[in-house]
């Protein structure tokens, strides 16, 4: 009896392996459910294997990330003490990543009243382990700032939280995507020219949908005038441009410029897919309900909640201060009209964004100015 048993489990092993090894169709729907570094792994078994793992990865198109907020138990910020662990279970090939860490505990700056042994805590190593995270040629984009906005990591419907104090951070991942293509720029005064701002596809670009852009040390002298050589062709163009003024970048690092210079960071995200729009909480919304018309209004550019991401570029003055002591306001009121968007950003020391929603080739709204004080850009963007 214990030898047909045998019999049978062997017979059974040998057909399961017979299938693994010849039915494609098969070995592609299992391998749909294996994160993407086991999935790497495993296209080094056989040539099916590999041919299988490859379509699987063509089809993991959706963005995803990996949040946290602290106080951190180790040595290093919160989000890159968990940032290993979670990047084993994602189910794409991160292709451009955008990290945004508080600069308080990071240390990429001292802020009043707070413990000056956390600068101790970014270090060439953080970000050094940072890179090897993620796949060679991975664009990685860091970011130090006053504050964070982020979506707990797990689901695209979970509440976004702000936080202007304490450790926060997150990490969007962007995969390659068909119809979309994503370019990365670091601009400072010695590199910044016509050539570059076209390599970037910030210029002569008729596929421009969204430009996302961060500038450091901006209050330095010529930081303006730098600046503006980014910003005047952008405010003729029909894109949306979102971002703000942050304490510091991380990475990639700068080579061409002494420390403490200014410059600019950020990606453009060019093809026919790129749906965007974009709305700005001026200084005059001061409730609830006011940023909640506001943010509404994006409603009208009829941008699909799949596959779509929203960010919010704060001043440092807004928040709950400026809602008489209400947390979480402006996030709350994103998350209540697109409850199934996460949403990301940052509270800087300026904002850069336009009040602009197209629709069928018409532009319901649209502003040129791009530099704001005391206001919110609240921005949607759909990728296909």
């Amino acid at each position: 009896m214990g030898e047909n048993q045998d019999f049978t489990s062997s017979l059974q092993e040998n057909m399961a392996a017979e299938v693994l090894s010849n039915v494609a169709e098969v070995v592609e729907k299992i391998l749909t459910f294996v994160p993407t570094k086991s999935l790497l792994r495993i296209a080094s078994v056989c040539r099916l294997w590999r041919n299988c793992a490859r379509r699987v990865l063509r089809t993991q198109q959706q963005l995803t990330w990996v949040s946290a907020c602290g106080p951190s138990n180790t040595e290093v910020h919160a989000l890159c003490s968990i940032l290993a662990e979670e990047v084993e279970k994602v189910f794409l090939l991160p292709k451009t990543v955008l990290a945004m860490v508080d600069c308080e505990a990071f240390g990429q700056g001292y802020c009043y009243g707070h413990n000056k042994a956390k600068k101790s805590r970014h270090s060439l190593d953080t970000v050094d382990e940072l890179n090897l995270l993620f796949p060679k040629g991975c664009d990685i984009m860091g970011i130090a700032t006053p504050g964070i906005v982020l979506t707990p990591s797990g689901s695209s419907s979970s509440p976004p939280v702000e936080y202007q104090e304490g450790e926060a951070g997150f990490a969007v991942m962007f995969p390659s995507m068909e119809g979309v293509q994503i370019k990365p720029f670091h601009f400072c005064k010695k590199t910044i020219s016509p050539t570059a701002l076209k390599e970037a596809g910030l210029v002569d670009n008729p596929e421009l949908r969204v430009v996302l852009m961060f500038v450091y040390e901006a209050y330095k002298s010529g930081g303006a005038r730098f600046l503006d050589q980014i910003l005047e062709p952008l405010a003729k163009s029909k894109a949306v441009i979102a971002g703000g003024i942050v304490e510091s970048v991380f990475s990639p690092p700068r080579h061409c410029c002494n420390q403490g210079a200014f410059g600019v960071m950020g990606f453009t995200l060019s093809g026919s897919k790129v749906q965007a729009a974009s709305v700005l909480l001026e200084q005059d919304v001061s409730t609830p309900q006011m940023a909640e018309n506001t943010v509404r209004r994006l409603k009208a550019a009829k941008i699909p909640e799949r596959n779509s991401i929203g960010f919010m570029f704060a001043c440092v003055g807004r928040g709950q201060n400026y809602y008489n002591n209400q947390s979480n306001v402006e996030a709350d009121a994103f998350h209540k009209v697109f409850p199934n968007t996460p949403l990301f950003g940052l509270f800087g020391n300026g904002e850069i964004g336009c009040d602009r929603i197209v629709k069928d080739g018409y532009t319901l709204s649209d502003t040129d100015r791009l530099q704001h004080e005391y206001t919110t850009v609240m921005t949607l963007v759909h990728l296909g």
